[in-house]
């Protein structure tokens, strides 16, 4: 089976890989990471301490992955080069202290025409890792291509979701593994509001895969196993598509499940949703 290679994205997408210089920027170097982390690859890799972009339009720039691979970053256009001097110092640079005099500076700006492809194409890089620029025409085989996650976790007291929101992120755990990760390791009390009345549910989630593993229920059954939500959706079999889920309380997995469970009556009676809303105990 003929594998699929860098360059071969490239030729699709309009882009001549002879004109395209590869850097990976590895999250090893402490100095790297730190810019990364503060969103701020652009400013990276616009200073090189030699002149790797001669003769190039373009910089494609990827992070280091798991052992040997890459992930897409970004695609710039190589507007020009300068030394990295004071005078040459775009206004509002963020790492003012890079401009020393001593490197090479890249006017870059930011290209779109590998947009579909950030942060969800990974390569091999190749067992030489210590090279972290290479020509566009090198083969660099494509390991995958993962779709692009569309939702960042906020944190437990802002979730909020739609049950088509929710679906996607429990049937893609891979993609989604920090909400994976964070969902299983809590019990907690949850709340399903249905947006097209404002009835509610109050529901607890504990055992060995907390909110995630509860709230996995509710994708596969849409109803969760409870007595009134069963009673709507006979009514109305599509009405779990204006289900929408939230967290009242997160609890640690170490207290006892009738603790989580009392935790739960209190959110019922706080919200009356036993006389107003749609549990039924």
């Amino acid at each position: 089976m003929a594998k699929l290679l860098l360059k071969d994205i490239m030729n699709r997408s309009g882009i001549d890989p002879k004109k395209v210089k590869l850097l990976r920027h590895a999250l090893s170097d402490s100095t790297c990471k730190r810019f990364v982390d503060n969103d701020m690859v652009e400013e990276y890799t616009s200073i090189q301490n030699r002149d790797i972009g001669k003769g190039y339009e373009y910089f494609m720039v990827f992070i280091s992955g798991d052992g040997t691979t890459a992930i897409l970053d970004s695609f710039y256009k190589i507007k020009g080069s300068y030394p990295n001097t004071k005078e040459n110092m775009p206004k509002g640079f963020r790492a003012p202290e890079a401009f020393n005099g001593k490197e090479i500076y890249y006017d870059l700006e930011r290209s779109d025409e590998l947009k579909d492809y950030e942060n969800c194409l990974i390569i091999q890089w190749g067992n030489n890792t210590r090279r972290f620029d290479h020509k566009g025409t090198t083969d660099k085989e494509v390991v995958a291509i993962h779709p692009i996650k569309k939702y960042t976790f906020p944190g437990y007291e802002k979730i909020v979701l739609k049950f088509k929101e929710l679906k996607e992120i429990i049937d893609e755990p891979a993609l989604y593994s920090d909400w994976k990760t964070a969902l299983s390791n809590v019990n907690g009390v949850y709340i399903i509001t249905d947006s097209k009345d404002g009835k509610q549910y109050v529901g607890s989630a504990y055992g060995e895969d907390g909110i995630w593993g509860r709230w996995s229920d509710y994708i596969k059954t849409k109803d969760g196993g409870n007595k009134k939500l069963i009673e709507l959706l006979n009514e109305d079999p599509k009405r779990y598509k204006s289900f929408q889920f939230s967290i009242l309380q997160v609890l640690p997995k170490s207290i006892p499940d009738e603790e989580v469970i009392n935790t739960e009556k209190l959110y019922k009676n706080k919200l009356l949703t036993k006389d107003f809303g749609l549990n039924d105990n």
